[in-house]
């Protein structure tokens, strides 16, 4: 194989490998904002990255809607999510799936936020979004993560 012939490859390469993760990135416009899912579980195959983490949480059976959900304190966040509104109208998903994909902020937000790397095994529940009618894959976008007692807003830096 000629010199060219090996950069062309490995460009082809990179550019398809680029594409596969831009596939798998989700914008905001994706998911149903109407409808605040609860998830709580276990982390499993944590991708501590960006453009965003990644994490496959494994949900107990079965899933309970904690009796406290809504009076959870939440942090301030510069962007104007009104959380505790978004805690009070969280249900559970209606699909069966035990383990979904979760979507969390990039790396340097969660910086902002001091959040701890997520470790494989740890306990954690968030609050998201998933697709409309819940279709497609079991993906959830987290907009709050309560991991060891603490609150973690996701879409903007800390107020």
């Amino acid at each position: 194989m000629q010199r060219r012939d090996v950069i062309q490859a490995g460009a082809l390469l990179g550019v398809g490998s680029w594409g596969g993760a831009a596939l798998a990135h989700h914008g905001w416009s994706s998911f149903d904002q109407d409808r605040p899912i609860y998830l709580e579980g276990r982390a499993a195959n944590v991708q501590w990255r960006n453009p965003h983490v990644e994490l496959v949480l494994e949900l107990p059976d079965p899933l309970r809607l904690p009796a406290d959900l809504a009076q959870r304190p939440l942090p301030a966040q510069t962007a104007g999510i009104d959380g505790p509104t978004l805690l009070a109208r969280a249900v559970l998903p209606t699909r069966r799936d035990r383990r979904w994909q979760i979507e969390l902020a990039p790396l340097f937000r969660l910086g902002q936020w001091q959040m701890p790397e997520i470790r494989n095994g740890a306990a954690l529940s968030m609050v998201g979004f998933t697709f409309k009618d819940e279709k497609g894959e079991a993906i959830l976008r987290a907009e709050y993560v309560f991991l060891d007692g603490k609150a973690y807003g996701l879409r903007s830096g800390p107020a």
